[in-house]
């Protein structure tokens, strides 16, 4: 029974652990998105392209190194920065682009 109690609590803590972690991912991930907005807005605004494929090639490169240093499968970092990159390129179409440059 003892041993029953101390699984539970070991058990909650755990589960609020990972409630802390993912409370500070979603921070992180507004944080980024302020980032790239602010790209989306000079992109537009200047004409320049809102995808930069050498940029995303590098990225992927270093995640993947990351992710490998960090003992997360490679292949699971490669996914999450492309679904990112999908996210920032459909807010960056929202902006309005600059047909005076």
């Amino acid at each position: 029974m003892a041993d029953d109690q101390s699984a539970l609590a070991e058990l909650h803590d755990i589960r609020n652990s990972i409630d802390n972690i993912d409370a500070a991912m979603i921070y992180m991930l507004s944080e980024r998105f302020r980032r790239t907005q602010r790209i989306g807005v000079l992109t537009a605004h200047h004409n320049l392209p809102s995808v930069d494929p050498a940029r995303e090639e590098i990225q992927i490169i270093r995640l993947c190194k990351l992710a490998e240093t960090a003992r997360l499968d490679p292949e699971f970092a490669e996914k999450y920065l492309a679904f990112i990159v999908r996210e920032v390129i459909h807010h960056h179409e929202m902006f309005p682009r600059n047909s005076m440059n």
